[in-house]
Parts: C-alpha cells; sequence; structure tokens
C-alpha cells in the first residue's frame, strides 16, 4: 500500500463524468465521508442522462423534445450535499501535476475518478459517423427520434406496398432493444395519421448475436424479434454507409430511410491518449482495486476500464450495472487511500440480466430465474423506475 504521503493532504475529490458511474461514485463518497468530504463532479451536460432507458425511441420522439423524462438534474440530486457541480468539457488530464484542464480552466485535484464513459466506435467504416443515427447520447437518441418520425409522416406517399426502411446496425443489447422497439411503436398514432409501419433489419455484423448473454436468452429473444416482424441480418459486417446505402462485405447493398449504429463503443480520444495502460478500444487496464496503475489516488469506473476479475478472469461488461458495483468499491478505494487505509479489490458479479424487447416483450434472467415476455419487460420497467427515483431523491441506487 502507497504511504498517504504519496497523495496531496488538500483539494477536492473531482469527479470526471456524471454517468451511471461517476453519479454513485460521487454519492457514494458523500454517504461513506459523512457529507464531510469536499467533492467537484465535473460533466458537460446539467443533468445526469438515464442512459439505459434512451432505446424507448417511440417513446422520445412523442416527447417533442421535452426529456424530463430522461434527464436528472444535477443540482437536485445533490443540493444539501458536500458535491460542487462544475459543468464543463473536460480537455485533458495531467496526471503528474494532479490537475484537471477544463475548457473554463484548470481543476487541481486530491483524488480523481475517471468515470468518463465512452463514444461510438465507427471501426474506419467510410460514411458511418455522417450517415447513420445513435442513441448513445440523448441529444442523438433525439435525432434519431425524429428522423424515424419524419421516415414515418412520409410514408404515406410511398409506392405500392412499400414500407419505410429502418436499418439497426449492431446485435448487442442497444441494437435488440432498439430494433424491438421500433417495430412495435405505434407510428400512426405518434404521427397523428395513417403511416405504414417500418421493415426494420437487424444487421449483427460477425460478432454473435447478443454475445455474452445466457443461451436460453438469445434464443427467446431471436423468437421474439422474429415474432414482431424484425428480419436479422447475421454474421456479415458493414463495410460502407452512403446516404440512403449500407453496403455489407459480400456485395449486398441495402437501402434505407434511416440507418442506426449500435455496433459497439470504445474509449474517448482523452482516455485513450492519457500515458497508462489500455486495453480494448484505448479503455484504462485498472489494477484490481480499480486504481490507474502508477498513479495512487486516481482510479477508473465504468465504461472507461477494461477490468478483468483478478480471482475469475472474467470481463466485466459495460453495462450500468456493472458501472455502479465498481463505483461503490472505487469510492471506497478513493477514501482508503487518502487516510491511509488497505483498499480492496472488485470483483464481478452479475446479478441479473433484461432485455426490453418491444411494447410487450422482454428476457432475462435474475439469478437462477429466468423471465420472458411481459414479465420480464414489467420487471425492467420497475428497475428502471425505481432507479431514476433513488436519483432523483439523492439516494444510493442499483440496477437489479
Amino acid at each position: 500500500m502507497t504511504a498517504p504521503s504519496d497523495v496531496p493532504t488538500e483539494g477536492p475529490i473531482v469527479v470526471l463524468g456524471a454517468g451511471y458511474a461517476g453519479l454513485t461514485l460521487a454519492q457514494e463518497i458523500v454517504r461513506r465521508g459523512r457529507g464531510k468530504v469536499a467533492v467537484t463532479l465535473v460533466d458537460r451536460s446539467p443533468g445526469h442522462v438515464l442512459r439505459t432507458q434512451l432505446y424507448q425511441i417511440g417513446e422520445i420522439a412523442d416527447a417533442a423534445g421535452d426529456v424530463r423524462r430522461w434527464l436528472v438534474p444535477l443540482a437536485r440530486v445533490f443540493e444539501r450535499t458536500s458535491v460542487t457541480f462544475r459543468r464543463g468539457d473536460v480537455r485533458s488530464i495531467d496526471l503528474e501535476r494532479r490537475t484537471v484542464h477544463l475548457d473554463s480552466g484548470e481543476l487541481p485535484y486530491r483524488g480523481l475518478a475517471i468515470c468518463l464513459g465512452n463514444v461510438a466506435a465507427y471501426y474506419h467504416v467510410p460514411g458511418a459517423p455522417e450517415n447513420t443515427q445513435s442513441v448513445y447520447r440523448l441529444s442523438a437518441a433525439q435525432r434519431a427520434a425524429a428522423a424515424l418520425r419524419a421516415s414515418a409522416e412520409r410514408s404515406d406517399a410511398l409506392p405500392g406496398e412499400q414500407r419505410p426502411r429502418v436499418l439497426v446496425i449492431g446485435g448487442g443489447s442497444t441494437g435488440t432493444e432498439l430494433a424491438a422497439e421500433i417495430a412495435t411503436t405505434d407510428w400512426s398514432r405518434l404521427v397523428g395519421r395513417a403511416a405504414r409501419p417500418p421493415d426494420v433489419f437487424l444487421l449483427t455484423g460477425a460478432l454473435t448475436f447478443l454475445a455474452g448473454f445466457p443461451p436460453a436468452v438469445i434464443e427467446r429473444a431471436r423468437a421474439t424479434l422474429r415474432r414482431i416482424g424484425v428480419t436479422i441480418v447475421h454474421g456479415l459486417n458493414v463495410v460502407r454507409v452512403d446516404p440512403g446505402r449500407v453496403a455489407l462485405e459480400d456485395g449486398t447493398v441495402f437501402v434505407c430511410d434511416v440507418a442506426i449504429w449500435c455496433a459497439g463503443l470504445e474509449a474517448p480520444p482523452l482516455i485513450r491518449e492519457l500515458p497508462v495502460p489500455h486495453g480494448k478500444g484505448g479503455r484504462i487496464a485498472p489494477e484490481p482495486t480499480l486504481e490507474v496503475p502508477g498513479h495512487p489516488g486516481v482510479v477508473a469506473v465504468g465504461d472507461a476500464i477494461e477490468f478483468h476479475d483478478p480471482m475469475t478472469g472474467v470481463l466485466a461488461p459495460s453495462t450500468a450495472q456493472a458501472a455502479l458495483s465498481e463505483a461503490r468499491i472505487a469510492a471506497r478505494n478513493l477514501l482508503a487511500r487518502l487516510s491511509g487505509q488497505p483498499l480492496e479489490p472488485y470483483h464481478y458479479r452479475e446479478r441479473g440480466i433484461l432485455v426490453a424487447l418491444g411494447a410487450r416483450g422482454g428476457a432475462g434472467t435474475v439469478g437462477p430465474i429466468a423471465l420472458w415476455g411481459s414479465p420480464a419487460r414489467f420487471l425492467k420497467g420497475v428497475v428502471e423506475r425505481r432507479y431514476s427515483r433513488s436519483v432523483e431523491r439523492g439516494e444510493p441506487s442499483r440496477l437489479l
């Protein structure tokens, strides 16, 4: 264990990012420090975005710009606490000088938590960033929802029985939930007149559909998508995207009205450029204690890291559930480091996994119990609502 003299004795603990990891970590420091530890939370947004709910694309389209359902104001979360919220963009991190450079100036820190999340990974596919939508950010989900709504509004002008075609690129949980949501949204009700339902295609690429999920969940999800009219295209990567056209590696070209990219995530350039060990996608490879190697008093959590459990070798997934559990241990270890106490390793434990599959469908497991259909979708909604309510009240929160 590094002596406490290796870290400053003055200054705030700075938390970069107010996503699931950063928000939980800041709350946990307040709880463990009994409100006596100064915390500065930095984020470019004034609110905590409920990213696990951004697949609700029909409801976002119907909200007409009202994002209150998906954005919890940080001022409300941290009122009457020791957390100071500072809105701004992080430009760089100087780990040697223990300083964060923001667009509004420098911010020295005593302890640091890097919780900056991730960005869409386009894998150098020509045209993908410019010609696809995404749902990884609230503003991006709003643009995707607007594009889908506009497509529905134009659908009655299509020749013959032709329907709008929507391509969802990526066969992970985000792409799967989004494809199901698009296919089961009542677009006629949403646009206020007759609209032809879209033909939805889920392009999974070369990776296994819902890779890492239990086989029974994968099979149930595949059957549900087929039943609600989603066509799954397996095994072929996208090699080019032009306006209204998506080309696959076998030469197949899909003409489409809307293409939405859900094919993966990587660390933002700011994290990729840090002089620390990195894993796949530029993510930070932390110590078992979630500290950044060589930098005592600096932790990294959530989508910004690639973490392999030291006991099992299992890779912790980039999920909100994992981010919340990591944040609790990281907060404990950050405070322990600053007070000279022993640190503990983090061990990932899967509590359960739930996938929403359209208006009334779902699949998942909670412990040894498998759930299908409406019960799975209902439980996922309960979990999401419970989390958002606990965040609004400033209480410790969890997903499952």
